[in-house]
């Protein structure tokens, strides 16, 4: 009797929801049939060039009349094609700007009409000038473009694209209406995957080998090895040894050469640029509430976003400290000795191998990896690649016209510190603190070639005044003696903290707390300074002003990072260094560099990949942010893994200047022996 009752209800279930998938259908017929009769379809098919010469014109015709008569008949095919558009968005004046309409939907449409003629679906943006429509008043908003999708036979080409949707548009709006409609070929994409070139199945080949030679090595070191019996090569390779040692905490290190509290502010700083990308990628994504995002810009929580570029120049300030306190402690060691060519190539092989594999799979993989309505031809930045990669490869990409992996450029700087840097240690050496006050010279005249710079030049890097130009950014941002005064000065306060090594400052409670007064005075105010006059209505800042701001931060920051170090190694930072010091930090700061180089990949292919309009505001951004940086972190691993750490190991092991007598050894040297050799990006 239960099972008979049971089986009518599930009857009776099945009923109710056949008549609701009907309902439904008869629904989205009616939608279609409306969608289509709302537009007239009295085309004038001689906007498309029957005379023209090539091939293509007359397919594209010949589909388009298949596609305009199969709209006649209600062919299910055609109406796909027509409700895969996008319409002209409600909340134009809210800030949205596009129509993503349905792009799987128009790429899915591949209609066999007959032996000779298949027809399928491309999907490209209309693009129609804001101000065609609507004075906002807004200067923001004067470049700004409705982005509209449409989908068409794919044998067109835009420009016969745009021809048929601006008059379909004029026929459905008004003819005296003026619309400047743009299609963009660039901006078109059809379900036709693009075929691997030579170099994609080079990338995918590398990476699969690579994988495949750390797997079996930690096969082998898992069944075959015990720790005394496991081969050197083996245990550099393998998975196994090299995630032990990434994550092995070691708690109250006793190595002097080790400044715990870098690793909190390496990592904090860290995240503080993922995060400021994240934004970054939020207010260009295709929001429903630009003008939101636009206001939100003047809210002080965007100071964080605004002046994230202070992170840099903590990286900076740790890059010089760290070359000039290892250094000097092994010059000392030599008696002046300094292998400057070993110098060149341990950072070489530290930085530049996962660089160039970096190039290669953002440029060759995005496309493979991803794909929706905003992913055009791939890679932001391939044309960059493509034509000048090997500005990326020298070092010197700061200075090149355009950059090919946008974060790389930091890498170009601190390279370039880096290699002048011997000439600084031997001066050091030589004539001790006169070469100090000579730097501190060259920090002088640096901080007012930036003064100069901006003031001559006029330049600004407000957003309000656009965010600065392209040469505003390569004069004051990318150049290297812009921002060498932070890698400087913390190559000054190595200097210093080399001559008192082992010693015990007696601080009273009076200056400690001066000093932490002081030096949060100078970080907050290189923050929120500029927050008054973030305002669209305020009166933008005056060139001086702005450039007096510009300078003094730039020296300001690194000084306050010097105190924050300083009362954390002699014992008076308290919860800070508590916190900077906990070995927690220890295996991010390991993988810095990893996901520095990385999380723009996944950051970019997520935010391309959306296929709905999206929302803009802080706790979406906070959501996007950790699921990205999750997501980075997961391939910053696998990718240390298999390139990273072997390459490290591989040479420690045959570097002429290490002793490393067991395998154990190598591994250990290479996360955690020395950790002021482990470098980090920004």
């Amino acid at each position: 009797m239960v099972n008979v009752i049971a089986i009518i209800f599930l009857c009776g279930v099945g009923l109710i929801h056949a008549s609701h998938l009907k309902e439904e259908l008869h629904l989205v017929h009616h939608r279609l049939r409306m969608l289509k009769e709302s537009i007239s379809l009295n085309i004038d098919h001689e906007i498309i060039d029957t005379e023209a010469s090539g091939t293509n014109d007359i397919q594209c015709l010949a589909d388009m009349k298949e596609f305009l008569g199969g709209l006649n008949t209600g062919s299910y095919w055609a109406l796909k094609m027509l409700d895969s558009w996008g319409s002209f968005p409600s909340g134009l004046l809210y800030g949205t700007f596009y129509d993503l309409g349905n792009f799987d939907e128009c790429l899915n449409v591949n209609q066999e009409i007959s032996s000779s003629q298949t027809i399928k679906g491309k999907y490209c943006f209309m693009a129609v000038p804001l101000k065609d429509f609507l004075d906002t008043g807004i200067d923001a908003l004067e470049g700004m473009q409705i982005k509209i999708a449409t989908c068409f036979p794919a044998s067109c080409s835009a420009t016969q694209i745009e021809k048929f949707a601006g008059q379909l548009y004029r026929n459905k709006f008004s003819s005296s209406m003026n619309f400047n409609i743009s299609i963009a070929e660039d901006g078109c994409q059809t379900s036709d995957p693009d075929p691997w070139d030579g170099l994609t199945i080079f990338t995918v080949v590398i990476l699969s080998v690579l994988t495949l030679i750390v797997v079996g090595a930690t096969l082998y070191d898992y069944f075959l090895c015990t720790n005394q019996q496991t081969p050197a090569l083996i245990q550099i390779i393998s998975a196994r040894a090299n995630s032990r040692a990434l994550f092995h905490l070691q708690v109250g290190s006793s190595n002097s050469n080790v400044i715990d509290c870098l690793h909190g502010i390496r990592c904090m700083s860290l995240i503080w640029v993922v995060f400021l990308h994240e934004h970054m990628y939020s207010l260009i994504s295709p929001n429903i509430n630009f003008t939101y995002a636009l206001a939100w810009l003047e809210k002080p929580a965007a100071s964080f976003f605004v002046h994230g570029y202070f992170s840099v120049d903590t990286f900076l300030f740790i890059g010089g400290l760290l070359v000039s306190l290892t250094a000097l402690r092994t010059m000392d060691k030599t008696k002046g000795h300094l292998n400057v060519p070993m110098m060149y190539v341990h950072r070489i092989i530290r930085i530049l191998p996962v660089l160039a594999m970096a190039i290669l799979i953002y440029v060759e993989l995005m496309p493979v990896v991803s794909g929706g309505p905003l992913f055009k031809s791939g890679f932001h930045g391939k044309e960059a690649c493509v034509n000048g990669w090997y500005w990326d490869l020298l070092f010197i990409q700061n200075y090149a016209t355009k950059t090919c992996l946008d974060q790389s450029w930091y890498l170009a700087v601190d390279m370039q510190l880096y290699i002048l840097s011997p000439l600084l240690l031997i001066a050091f050496y030589k004539w001790g603190k006169r070469a100090a006050w000579a730097i501190v010279g060259i920090v002088v005249l640096l901080s007012g070639c930036l003064f100069a710079t901006q003031m001559v030049n006029h330049y600004s890097m407000s957003i309000k005044n656009g965010g600065g130009d392209d040469e505003a950014n390569s004069k004051l941002y990318l150049a290297t003696h812009t921002h060498a005064a932070p890698w400087l000065i913390g190559f000054l306060f190595g200097y210093f903290l080399h001559l008192n090594r082992g010693r015990k400052f007696q601080l009273s409670r009076l200056v400690v707390w001066s000093g932490w007064l002081l030096s949060l005075a100078m970080i907050f105010t290189s923050i929120f300074a500029l927050y008054p006059s973030a305002k669209w209505s305020a009166p933008p800042l005056s060139t001086l002003e702005e450039s007096l701001y510009y300078t003094l931060t730039r020296v300001g920051w690194p000084l306050a990072m010097c105190w924050v170090v300083f009362v954390c190694i002699q014992g008076y930072g308290g919860l800070a260094n508590s916190f900077l010091s906990s070995p927690l930090w220890q295996p991010l700061s390991r993988l810095s560099y990893s996901v520095f180089i990385w999380h723009m990949f996944v950051q970019e292919i997520n935010s391309r990949n959306v296929r709905t309009s999206t929302y803009f505001s802080s706790y979406t951004v906070m959501l996007n942010f950790w699921a990205d940086f999750g997501i980075s972190l997961i391939m910053s691993y696998a990718l240390y893994l298999i390139i990273e750490a072997p390459i490290g190991g591989l040479h420690s092991l045959w570097s002429p200047t290490r002793n490393l007598k067991s395998p154990a050894a190598v591994v250990a040297h290479k996360c955690n022996g020395d950790e002021q050799e482990h470098r980090v990006a920004a």
